[in-house]
């Protein structure tokens, strides 16, 4: 018997200022754009609570098809808040941890893509390296090696 109606998480959503800054880290971490839609009008306000909006979304999947990372830009309403400099334990969403193969070429790649390392690469026990990076207009993600 289940507990719940639950079947999966869909996705995370990201609000960023430009779809076209942002793409191309995700694209080089190792994400493939799905799509991308502008979404408008009455029905997608009553969602979220903006009344009539207009928003640009990019659906961006994981390799192996199970996750994806929905990034949105609003033309309308415009952005009110910007959470992207506040610390790891301010209240609100953190970061979205990824899986990688290669901890350092990760990392070499998205530098290339303005990524700055956060503090260090840590090994947590004989389990895993990982680290959070900022990647553009600040977006906290992490990622992390499993050691075998």
């Amino acid at each position: 018997m289940t507990k719940s109606n639950l079947l999966r998480m869909d996705n995370v959503g990201i609000v960023v200022e430009s779809l076209d800054n942002v793409i191309p880290f995700f694209l080089e971490l190792g994400l493939e754009l799905e799509g991308r839609a502008i979404i408008k009008g009455e029905w997608a306000g009553r969602v979220t609570g903006l009344g009539n909006q207009t928003v640009e979304i990019a659906m961006m999947v994981t390799p192996d098809g199970n996750s994806r990372l929905e990034l949105s830009q609003f033309i309308s309403p415009k952005v009110i808040e910007d959470h992207r400099t506040a610390p790891v334990n301010a209240l609100g969403y953190l970061r979205v941890m990824f899986a990688v193969s290669d901890i350092e070429d990760t990392l070499e790649r998205l530098y290339k893509h303005g990524a700055q390392l956060v503090d260090d690469v840590v090994r947590y026990q004989d389990a895993y390296r990982l680290c959070y990076i900022r990647g553009p207009e600040g977006i906290l993600i992490g990622i992390a090696q499993a050691l075998k």
